[in-house]
């Protein structure tokens, strides 16, 4: 059977493309789409990737119009969320789950949740 073999891309509406595109770059390193076919686009590096539905009622995203969240693997929690914080930005639901890692959450400039994650080692 042919199956999935990673993620390929997150699409989602912006009400300003191109300055939250500029944000996730400045702030978790993340590429911008390639303007033509001889730029690379982001690259990932191998590990774990949890793909979830949550119960439609969940809270966990916060707002109850809110039907996704990224998730974004990390190798330095500690680091990245002291850079977020000297960049001003807000930290929230910083939790230590044993087994599984630790978690810190911030919202980009449209209020749409982001979830780092350090996975345990």
């Amino acid at each position: 059977m042919a199956k999935v073999t990673g993620i390929g891309g997150v699409f989602f509406r912006s009400d300003d493309p191109g300055t939250l595109a500029e944000w996730y770059w400045t702030h978790l390193g993340i590429d911008l789409t390639p303007s033509d076919a001889e730029e690379r686009p982001w690259m990932q590096e191998a590990g774990p990737t949890v793909f979830a539905p949550f119960p439609k009622g969940t809270d966990y995203f916060g707002r109850d119009s809110q039907q996704f969240m990224l998730n974004f693997r990390v190798d330095d929690l500690a680091g990245m969320v002291a850079a977020l914080r000297k960049a001003g930005l807000d930290i929230s639901h910083e939790e230590d789950m044993t087994g599984v890692g630790r978690f810190a959450r911030i919202h980009d400039p449209e209020g749409n949740p982001v979830e780092l994650w350090e996975p345990a080692e």
